[in-house]
């Protein structure tokens, strides 16, 4: 049953939210002698710590309260260097890669990052940054993507154990077994002329020696976001088997690299030259596994969607599905008991680098935000054999995105939230979004037993089994970050935060300053902030 009245509940809950809000608790706050132009936030804990740098100065400081662990001048500490071009901080390892570029006259230092003591300098790795250093604890040492091999030194003094010329390009992604390496390679953005001879791998190497146990192609590009740079690919190893999910999926022998079987096609939606460029991302759903089975969804020759099912031990095709004539995006697959639901359009991610001049200045904007591809709809599958069963037609006006619950599947059309029984494509039940006092929902989130609704203003949650609001705030138009325990991080444009308690979406905010930095913690618990000379820690619970 649709509700549009507001219960005097509904009031109560609303009107304690708008008052529940404060500013993040500061941890500590410090002044030093010299300002953050650049910065690395490293890991939480006692011994732990970061750094901030300007052209010719670098602090270290203890990531806990702020306090100096060690301060120098670049030329004091590098006197070879003649400046520091860019860094590279390995938290893991306890050390940090400051580079001084020249053509063809590069040169590195390493320090360490605890004392400042220079570990080990070097002038033979030219055309080095940090997207080909990959750092294994391990081992303890660094492994260096070079023009002509692939070079592995040990971390605290530089020296270099063994090197391969079986492998080009950076490595994009590594997993650890029995002592080897799994590696993937790719070649970063403007360095793939740097490696010569460059083709797609991925390899079994051993740590100890370099020595290559077996090597084999894949297709496609490691790909990272256009602005944010995450990777939209992933690598991993269980049982015998390696998975690949990159324009599909691909499945590797762990011990000797052979293609078990393969479903891959290109999906790539970027566009754009001459410095404005723009892509999208999450329109096709990523590969679904489900106990033995994989359900993908591909592109037919007719640029036309289907879904397939596969076996994943023997790459077996177990059925096809019809095309879906007028889709185009298939953000995400579901299957529940005996369906694979598909949801057809929806909310995707838009990324995108403009560059205008104006008066012979040059700038640059660089932007991520959403839109919503239609048409929409839902469309259910038989899991055994592939036949269409059911299709909604209440989400033909939009959709942003759903989960699965149970034996329910809820979706947000943006204006209303749903629950839709599995079996038919009934609705249990339909509510306002509105009820929220937050706008429309750009995404929804389940916690617990709750949807959280991320909306235009703010965040309001509703009950899974009934659609009742629960609770309500309101903010900024701002992005969800990360869900940490109860703890819903938002993100506006202009980095500012805000830290929501689901349980009763009071929340604590952070507003960022003119011309400074933030960083959100790897645990999601810290916000950092950096002012010019200042450095700020805040909490977000």
């Amino acid at each position: 049953m649709k509700s549009n009245i507001l219960t005097a509940l509904s009031f109560v809950f609303i009107s304690m939210g708008v008052f529940a809000q404060e500013d993040m608790k500061v941890e500590w706050t410090k002044k030093y002698d010299h300002k953050s132009e650049r910065v690395g936030t490293g890991l939480e804990g006692p011994d732990e710590v970061s750094y901030i740098a300007d052209d010719k100065y670098i602090t270290v400081f203890k990531t806990s309260d702020g306090s100096v662990v060690w301060s120098a001048k670049f030329k004091d500490i590098l006197p070879r260097l003649r400046r520091a071009d860019a860094f590279a901080p390995f938290w893991e390892s306890n050390a940090i890669f400051v580079f001084d570029y020249k053509t063809g006259k590069d040169q590195l230092a390493v320090l360490d990052l605890n004392t400042g003591e220079v570990l080990w300098e070097s002038t033979i790795y030219q055309g080095l940054s940090a997207a080909n250093i990959t750092y294994f604890p391990s081992k303890d040492g660094f492994v260096l993507s070079l023009a002509g091999n692939l070079t592995f030194v040990d971390a605290r003094t530089g020296e270099e154990k063994w090197e391969t010329t079986a492998f080009k390009g950076a490595i994009a992604d590594s997993e650890i077994i029995d002592g080897d390496a799994i590696l993937l390679n790719v070649a970063p953005p403007g360095l793939r002329g740097f490696f010569k001879g460059f083709k797609n791998q991925i390899v079994r190497i051993d740590l100890s020696n370099g020595d290559i146990k077996w090597t084999q192609k894949y297709y496609g590009k490691p790909e990272r976001k256009l602005v944010t740079k995450e990777q939209i690919y992933d690598m991993y190893v269980e049982g015998d088997k390696v998975f690949l999910t990159m324009n599909g999926l691909q499945v590797f022998d762990v011990n000797t690299g052979s293609t078990l079987w393969s479903a891959t096609f290109d999906h790539s939606f970027s566009q754009g030259k001459r410095g404005n460029r723009s892509a999208i991302y999450g329109s096709i759903a990523d590969p679904l596994r489900v106990g033995r089975d994989v359900y993908i969804v591909e592109r037919s020759k007719k640029k036309k969607f289907i879904i397939k099912k596969y076996d994943v031990n023997t790459g077996k095709t177990l059925w096809v599905s019809e095309e879906f004539k007028a889709a185009k995006a298939i953000p995400n697959i579901f299957v529940i008991k005996d369906k694979l639901i598909a949801q057809v359009g929806g909310v995707v991610e838009v990324q995108s680098i403009t560059t205008t001049t104006s008066g012979g200045v040059t700038t640059t904007t660089y932007s991520v935000g959403s839109t919503n591809i239609k048409p929409n709809g839902l469309m259910a599958f038989n899991t055994n054999t592939g036949a269409e069963e059911w299709e909604s037609e209440k989400f033909r006006k939009g959709i942003t995105n759903a989960f699965a619950d149970g034996e329910n599947l809820i979706v947000s059309s943006g204006k209303s939230l749903y629950s839709i029984r599995y079996s038919d494509g009934n609705v249990n039940y339909e509510e306002d979004v509105k009820n929220g006092g937050v706008g429309n929902a750009v995404e929804i989130l389940k916690y617990e037993d709750k949807i959280v609704v991320v909306g235009e203003k703010g965040v309001s949650t509703f009950s899974i089994s009934e659609g009742k609001l629960l609770n309500a705030n309101k903010y900024k138009r701002a992005k969800a970050t990360k869900v940490v325990d109860n703890i819903l991080l938002m993100r506006t444009k202009k980095n500012d935060f805000a830290a929501f308690n689901l349980d009763d979406c009071s929340y604590v905010e952070y507003n960022a300053k003119k011309d400074s930095k933030q960083e959100l913690s790897e645990d999601g618990n810290f916000v950092w902030a950096y002012e010019k000379k200042e450095v700020t820690k805040l909490k977000t619970r």
